[in-house]
């Protein structure tokens, strides 16, 4: 990572449409907004658009960037969600998934959490449908509280409550799944 005189340096590059600065933004920086893509969209592929689109509106919005208010990296990663989630609004108008409320009578799966790697569960986690995956990663990942979470999703703030309730527990239906047939052994 770069020091405060280099990203300052860095940014006025990028105010100024240097295409060096640019690179050296998109080098220094892509693989980290990337896994924040990954962990919102769920899949590679859409992904990298996502990842592609934010850095557009980085490039375009890096003027407005004060790092009086936080850091670059911060900054960047709040553009980027609010990407991931402009973009997943596209793809389906309603938040509503098919999954019904009979998982709420399941059990810890303790166990087979601590055999699994944090990337292990990453994947677990994307396998979750949308609307919970969003949630869930504002909730948990990125540490948004409730009220936070329904100004950026347009949604109230019991929704993404009950939205994060439903979504540990399919996490730990699936986590109880692969606890009984041993498949946490051969996640890929």
């Amino acid at each position: 990572m770069l020091n405060n005189p280099d990203l300052k340096q860095l940014v006025e590059g990028c105010v100024n449409k240097d295409p060096t600065a640019q690179r050296e933004l998109v080098d220094t920086f892509s693989s980290m907004l990337y896994t924040v893509c990954l962990r919102y969209m769920g899949e590679a592929h859409l992904a990298k658009d996502v990842l592609q689109d934010s850095f557009i509106r980085i490039f375009k919005g890096i003027h407005t960037y004060d790092c009086e208010r936080g850091s670059l990296q911060g900054w960047m990663r709040r553009v980027t969600i609010n990407v991931a989630l402009k973009q997943i609004k596209k793809q389906k108008s309603r938040m509503e998934s098919e999954i019904g409320d009979n998982v709420s009578h399941l059990t810890k799966a303790s166990d087979v959490t601590d055999k699994l790697a944090a990337e292990d569960l990453l994947k677990i986690v994307r396998t979750l449908p949308d609307g919970y995956r969003q949630i869930f990663n504002l909730a948990v990942v990125e540490g948004y509280n409730h009220r936070e979470i329904g100004e950026m999703l347009g949604i109230k703030e019991v929704t993404s409550r009950s939205q994060l309730s439903r979504a540990k527990q399919l996490l730990r239906k699936k986590l109880i799944n692969m606890q009984t047939d041993e498949s946490w052994a051969k996640i890929s």
